[in-house]
């Protein structure tokens, strides 16, 4: 529904300007999809039909993850013939000891299996973005089954007194890169006996070869751990939730009557007795279901920090509804280790999206609530926050709660 709603809204804007949207619009997808079957009734400039059988969290080297990049400029057979040097690196005749793939994975897997199973992902520059794809793949295809790999991406390094004996850090940095303090930090935790995985790549157009490196990764710390990590069996309950909240059906269930940030008392007795549920191997996941402006993500950024330094627990952060395509899977499949709080506001305006019956507005309050209700369906702690019209204030109010 996400992205044929955002397609409409688009399409609707392109027409006003030009009159013709069809030829400023592509579509990349699977064959025989709605959008496929839209995009072709509507005259696309171009549908590229992706390879159906390889799923999403696998499909950076194909159409999915080709074509943007071309787009953007990236010269594609240059990177492809990087990935081919890791390809044939990872295969199946290459002995494991010598196959980065598997020895990667086999260490994660491993190291899950020993308790370390929050694995935190430190970058240089150049490298910046991948751990927000590396989160898909690791909690899509590992979450499931009460087993799992929390991957944590975005949060800030901190020192070794923070950091509890369940993570272990991969650190992936470009040739050109340096940052010594970041280093320096890496060297204390190692030095405090935290496993620290250090990956050296080369240039921009490496990043072809790092997916490989890690979709073998993943599929082998699946192996370690017992579990299929092709499958998705836990992402289609938030769905079916927020379809009967749009429709108006959603079931009544205990909390989903958030806390209102503009009752202070009530708040701070919430955010004592969430806060108060955590123990050791647990993680947070802050959710956020907001409009991402630069004040809401500094707000809660600062909230992480604040959270992971007092309760010295992995943290992550996450807008909604994008983390219910990437970590969604493991927050209702994965061990029952997580610590939610979900964040929802009341914006000013609704936008409706042009052709149907709803706005965006309706959609990702229903999603949320699909969300809120599939966590406590499983069974998992969860608080649920409306910060009202001021988000920022909501979060400031919030994080200082949390501070004790």
């Amino acid at each position: 529904i996400e992205p044929n709603s955002y397609m409409k809204y688009f399409w609707a804007r392109v027409a006003e300007k030009t009159g013709n949207a069809a030829r400023n619009f592509v579509a990349i997808t699977d064959p025989a999809t709605t959008l496929a079957k839209e995009a072709k009734e509507r005259n696309f400039r171009r549908v590229f039909e992706a390879v159906p059988d390889v799923g999403g969290r696998y499909s950076a080297l194909t159409h999915f993850g080709l074509v943007p990049a071309a787009l953007l400029g990236v010269d594609i057979e240059r990177m492809l013939e990087v990935v081919r040097a890791m390809a044939n690196a990872c295969g199946a005749g290459v002995p494991a000891p010598n196959n980065p793939g598997l020895r990667l994975g086999a260490v994660l897997g491993e190291l899950a299996q020993a308790g370390r199973d929050k694995v935190t992902f430190v970058t240089s520059r150049t490298f910046a973005l991948l751990p927000a794809w590396l989160e898909q793949l690791i909690a899509e295809s590992t979450g499931k089954n009460a087993r799992g790999i929390i991957p944590v991406a975005g949060e800030p390094l901190g020192g070794a007194e923070v950091c509890s004996s369940d993570r272990v850090f991969v650190y992936t940095r470009a040739a050109g890169d340096s940052d010594p303090d970041q280093e320096a930090k890496l060297k204390v935790i190692e030095a405090a006996g935290h496993p620290v995985i250090r990956i050296e790549a080369g240039e921009t157009l490496d990043l072809g070869q790092e997916f490989f490196r890690w979709e073998v990764a993943i599929a082998a710390a699946g192996a370690v751990l017992g579990i299929q990590p092709f499958d998705q069996p836990d992402v289609e309950l938030a769905k079916v939730l927020a379809r009967q909240a749009m429709a108006g059906q959603a079931q009544a269930v205990a909390g989903a009557e958030p806390v209102r940030a503009s009752d202070a008392d009530a708040l701070k007795r919430a955010a004592g007795d969430w806060i108060g549920k955590a123990k050791p191997g647990d993680y947070i996941s802050i959710q956020a279901y907001l409009a991402p402006t630069a004040a809401t993500t500094a707000a809660l950024e600062s909230l992480q920090k604040t959270l992971r330094d007092a309760t010295r627990l992995a943290t992550t952060l996450g807008y909604g509804p994008r983390f219910l395509h990437s970590t969604g899977q493991l927050h209702k499949g994965g061990p029952n280790t997580g610590l939610f709080v979900q964040f929802v506001d009341e914006p000013a305006e609704a936008l409706p999206v042009p052709e149907t019956d709803y706005s965006f507005g309706q959609l990702i309050r229903a999603q949320a609530l699909g969300d809120f209700q599939a966590l406590v369906q499983r069974g998992r702690r969860v608080l649920r926050v409306n910060l009202g019209k001021d988000p920022v204030a909501g979060l400031r109010q919030f994080e200082r709660f949390s501070r004790g």
